[in-house]
Order: C-alpha cells, then structure tokens, then sequence
C-alpha cells in the first residue's frame, strides 16, 4: 500500500486536524500521494475516530481520492477505440456509488438481455423484434418513465435504474440500447433537443423508437412534427444515431442539472470537470 509503517500512517492522519493550515495542506498531499490503495485504511480511521474534524477531513481525502480514479478511468475510455457504453455508465454510477463493481452490472444486463432473447424468434420483422424488446422491458420486466423524480440524479445512475425500474429517456434508452446491441440489432441513440430517442437503422427501413414512452414507434415525420412545436429548427443531427460520447456527455449534463436543482454546488463544479474531459479530445 506504502513505504510507510502503520504507525507511521497513523501519526499522518492525526495530523489533520493540526492548527497548522500548513501542516494540514502537507498532510492531505502525502496521504493523496498514496493513492486509492489507501481508501481502506482512511475509512477504518472514520470508523474509529472520535474527532468530528478528522472524520470531515478523512471523507473529503477519501471523495479526492475515489474522484481522482473516477478521471482516470474516464479518460482511459475516451481513449479507447470503441468506448462500450456499459462501461462508461459503470464510470458515470461510480460518482455516486465509488464501491459499485462493473461485473454487478454487467450480470444484470446480461439477465435483462437473456429475458429479452428468450422472447425473440428468428424469423421476426423489424417491427416484432421492437415489440418484442417493448413486452419484455415494459410489461414483463416493468420499466417505465420515471415521471415523479424525473430530475433526481438517480435517474442518471444505472445502477439505481436497474434497481427501482424507473428511469429518464436517457437512461432507459441506454438499457435498450445495451439489449439492442447484444441482439446484434441496428438500433442506435438519437439526440433530441429535451428528449433522447432510439432508431432503428438498416439498408432497408429507418423508425424511430421512444423508450420513455414504453417503446412507442414513431416516424421521421414525427420529428419534424415535434421540433416544429419546440419552434427548433430541424437538423441532421436530430435524426441520425449519435455517438457513445455524445451519450455520456448527456448524461452528465442530466446529472449537472439535477445538482443543480439540489443546490449543490460542489457537486456541479465537478460535472462540469469531468464534461471538459470528455470534451478533451
């Protein structure tokens, strides 16, 4: 974990609460300086301690710390070639939940994926395969549009999504698209001003699919219909897939302004950091 001795750990981290702003300042940097292997250690000191100044200052170095990692992964999968979504949804509900592992949300979309390809038959149009995704998401499995909470940041946690079944357009289009993708289906996500889409987009037919509304299938005609009442001018970019990246940095925009609303500033500040990553290219 370090060069140092637990007694030596010990006496760094009593340091925190050291009259010194100095002091505290060094004290903070060597402890960061150790990295997330540290973690377990700080969190047994919480535990144990008596001194309400330590404990703040042991979770602010554990939230620098679980932060610090959070970047790191997020720019390692900007960096990739072929940014799977699943993982980046696992870096985004790591901001909330720093302890959740990727393979705990893997296995449930893979068991969302098998209930899903169990309903499905080989021979299916376009249109069934959709219906059938629509059954087994919205009426056997019962998700649906989280309309009571819709600005909670939880919404933009798939994690929480998965759990409660409730979500916002983004984050039940993403399980859809998750599905879509294992089924080998050409379906993709669409940004819409005020409401992410699916499309289903082949050589041979082209609709569009709203998750937030249980899967309802609409037309090109639909969009123009609906960015007419938004007084939007249409754009290419309101009918076409979207990259993941352009997935995950809305995403963080929800996430953004869910804090917002919440008031926590602190928060926003560091949504806003990790959006200038993704935007870091």
């Amino acid at each position: 974990m370090s060069d140092l001795t637990p007694g030596e750990l010990n006496a760094l981290v009593s340091l925190l609460d050291d009259s010194d702003r100095e002091v505290r300042m060094h004290v903070r940097d060597r402890i960061i300086s150790l990295g997330n292997d540290i973690i377990p250690f700080l969190e047994k000191k919480w535990e144990n301690s008596f001194n309400p100044d330590i404990q703040k200052e042991i979770e602010e170095l554990v939230h620098d710390l679980q932060f610090s990692l959070l970047k790191t992964r997020l720019i390692d999968w900007r960096d990739t070639d072929d940014r799977d979504l699943l993982t980046g949804l696992w870096i985004i509900n790591t901001y909330q939940y720093p302890d959740l592992e990727y393979s705990k949300l893997n296995a449930e979309m893979h068991q969302i994926y098998f209930d899903v390809w169990t309903a499905f038959k080989n021979d299916l149009t376009p249109y069934e395969q959709v219906r059938a995704i629509n059954n087994v998401l919205f009426n056997t499995l019962r998700f649906s549009a989280n309309t009571k909470n819709f600005h909670s940041p939880a919404n933009s946690m798939l994690s929480s999504v998965l759990d409660s079944k409730r979500g916002n357009p983004l984050t039940l289009c993403s399980i859809y698209l998750l599905v879509a993708k294992k089924l080998g289906l050409p379906i993709y996500g669409v940004n819409l001003p005020n409401l992410f889409v699916l499309t289903y987009k082949s050589s041979d037919v082209t609709f569009y699919i709203n998750a937030f509304n249980k899967g309802l299938i609409f037309s090109r005609k639909d969009i123009f219909n609906y960015l007419e009442q938004l007084k939007i001018d249409p754009k290419d970019d309101y009918f076409e897939p979207c990259a993941h990246l352009q997935i995950m940095l809305r995403m963080f925009r929800n996430l953004e302004n869910s804090f917002e609303k919440l008031g926590e500033a602190d928060k926003v500040g560091e949504i806003k950091e990790l959006i200038a990553l993704l935007n870091d290219q």
